[in-house]
């Protein structure tokens, strides 16, 4: 197994799912939450499908490609949402849900 193929893409899944979980705490102390309630949805679930691609990818699974594939489309999800709202927080997270998801669809294309 060659995990190094992998190691810019768990690093980045990684990375994304530490920033997920930033603003989605982050934007549970907005003033109006209730604007919030979507993308902290969005951040949850991106946070939860990158650990399991870079899980998956650290495991060499034969479902690595298929993981990759949905962790990049919840990632453009996020991030398309984050982009939305102004605060650092979200503007973090979509750059770190883009570059996740743009090494999930290297990875799944491969």
């Amino acid at each position: 197994m060659d995990l190094e193929k992998f190691k810019s893409c768990i690093d980045a899944c990684n990375e994304c799912a530490t920033y997920c979980d930033y603003c989605a705490v982050s934007c549970l102390q907005e003033d109006d939450v209730k604007m919030m309630a979507e993308c902290v949805r969005l951040d949850m679930q991106c946070a939860q499908i990158c650990r399991l691609a870079a899980s998956f990818m650290a495991q060499n699974s034969d479902h690595v490609k298929e993981v990759c594939r949905l962790c990049a489309e919840l990632c453009r999800k996020c991030e398309a949402e984050c982009r939305q709202h102004e605060m650092a927080h979200c503007q973090q997270c979509a750059e770190a849900c883009k570059r996740s998801a743009e090494e999930c669809e290297a990875i799944a294309n491969a």
